[in-house]
Parts: structure tokens; sequence; C-alpha cells
């Protein structure tokens, strides 16, 4: 019979599988982790980094609200007055929300009262109650020097407030200070002026006001106190304020004995050398290389000088 033939055998290779593509995020899912680390965040006091992430719901939604009222109740909190007013002009031009308590309280902060005076009295007919806009128009009031309408409104705020609430404290202080200002105008100076002597009350109507100095004239008077006190300068100018980076770590500056100026010199060179009250061996400070008489004589006194040749002793053994 032929022999059979062999059969040949193909092993399988299995095919590499292809990574998956990563699925985008949905935009809803996104907003929603994001809205997420921005309450943390608030809760945490990390204004800093909230504001960001309001820029980054923003970016995803332009048109969002919250993230917008977040956004703008955020830069209030970190005292940026003038990106503030920025967004609300911006989040203004369209049909959103109404932002003009938060322009009144920007530009009062920044101490431009005559545009912050327009900007609440328009929210004073719509939010009359509202205790914002009462401590705000008392407090443009009192900065505007009408005492008696920061006075009134603000008798009228503590008669509403909590007696244990921190609003009650901050409102009694600035009724304190309404009031002192108030009553100075009304009366205080008119027992300053009867307290002055007859002879300057008398020409204080008739005497003219006090001129100002014009700032050249008071640069030149500087000028010449500086050139008749030239020491007092060179004083301040030679202590100069000691580097702590470079101080060595367990030195105080002031309060740590100096260092030995001669620690670079050999201990032989210097001044303290020898002072210790020890007694030097040698004579005369020999140094390596010297050899003295005395050695000599001792070194010779073995030697034999008879037939060129040395002699050699035996000594005693030691019993």
């Amino acid at each position: 019979m032929p022999p059979k033939s062999a059969s040949r055998t193909t092993l399988a290779v299995p095919s590499k599988k292809q990574p998956r593509k990563k699925q985008p995020v949905p935009l809803e899912e996104r907003l929603k982790r994001l809205f997420a680390s921005l309450c943390a965040q608030i809760e945490g006091g990390h204004f800093t980094n909230a504001v960001r992430t309001c820029n980054k719901i923003l970016r995803l939604h332009p048109v969002d609200t919250d993230a917008l009222q977040t956004k703008l109740f955020l830069l209030l909190q970190t005292e940026q007055y003038d990106t503030a007013l920025s967004l609300i002009a911006d989040s203004t031009s369209g049909a959103g929300p109404d932002y003009t308590f938060e322009e009144a309280y920007a530009m009062y902060r920044l101490h431009r009262e005559v545009e912050a005076a327009p900007a609440l009295g328009k929210i004073k007919g719509s939010r009359r109650d509202h205790r914002g806009v009462l401590h705000l128009e008392a407090q443009l009031n009192y900065r505007q020097g009408s005492y008696q309408s920061s006075l009134d409104l603000y008798n009228e705020l503590l008669e509403t407030a909590e007696p244990q609430s921190e609003e009650y404290s901050d409102i009694l202080t600035n009724l304190t200070a309404s009031q002192k200002h108030l009553d100075f105008i009304n009366t205080g100076f008119l027992h300053a002026l009867d307290a002055l002597p007859s002879s300057i009350a008398s020409t204080i109507e008739t005497s003219p006001p006090p001129s100002v100095q014009p700032t050249a004239h008071l640069a030149s008077a500087s000028a010449a106190l500086n050139q008749q006190n030239p020491d007092d300068s060179a004083i301040v100018n030679k202590v100069k304020k000691v580097r702590m980076k470079r101080v060595p770590k367990g030195v105080v500056p002031g309060v740590t004995p100096a260092p030995d100026p001669e620690r670079w010199l050999k201990k032989s060179e210097r001044s303290s050398f020898g002072s210790s009250g020890r007694k030097r061996r040698g004579a005369g400070g020999a140094t390596q290389g010297v050899v003295l008489e005395n050695t000599l004589a001792q070194s010779h006194s073995g030697k034999s000088t008879g037939g060129g040749g040395t002699s050699h002793t035996k000594g005693k053994k030691k019993k």
C-alpha cells in the first residue's frame, strides 16, 4: 500500500482587537460634573477656582443664567469690581436678568458715587423692601454727606434686624458714626468755637482762609531740610537690612557673637597661639629638618675613633 501523505495543519492566527474609541461625554453630563465641582469649591471657599469653573461652564453654555449669576457673585466677593461691571455690560445686552443692584454696588465700591446714585434710583421703586438696597442707599448717603438720610435708613434697618446677628452690630456701628457726624454739624462745631479765646473767635469770620501751599514749594522745602541734615540720611543709608537667606542656620543677627577673624590662619600664626600656659617641647620651637647640637653629641659619643670602624658593645641583660 502506498504511504499516506501527511496532511498539513494550519494554525489560526488570533486577530488583534482594535481599541474602542471613547465615546464623547454628553454635554448635559459635562455640565452636571462642572456644577458639582462648582458647588464644592464655593462651599470650601475656593472662589478663584470657582470663577475658572464658571468660565468652563460658560464656554459650553454661554447663556446659562445660573453660571452668569454665580460668576458675578464670585467677582464681587473677590473684589474684582471692574471685571464685574464688564460682565454686567455683556450680559445685559440681550434679554437677560437685571443686574442693576450689582452694578450700583460695584460702582459704590469703586468710589463712583455719581454713577451709582442713578443706578440705585432705578431699583428703589421695585425693590424698596430689599435689605441690600436699603444698606446700599444708607452707605451712599453717608459717603455723600447726607447724614440725616443715612441715620433714618439705619434706624429703619435696626428695627427689623435680629439683635444677635452680625448685621445688627454692623448697623449699630454705622448708626453711631452717622449720629456723631450729624451732632458735630448741628452743635459740635459751635461748642468748639465757644471754647476758643475771644481774640481768635472775633477774627475768624473776617480773616481770609488759609492758603494752600503749592507742591513745588513743598518739594523745595523738603530738599532744603535734607541738605541741612545730611548726616541723618547717611546713617539711614548705612543701615542695611540683613538678608535672612544668607544667614547660617542657628545664627541670630545682632545676638550671636561674631566669628573669629583669624579662623582662616594657621594655629601657629594666630595671636592666641601659645597663650594657654603650656610649655612647648624642644628649644625655640624648631621645625622639621633642624638637627640640634646635643642630639649630634649623643650620636657621636657612641662611635669609636680607631680602625675606621665602629665598636659594637653588647648590653647587659636585664634581670
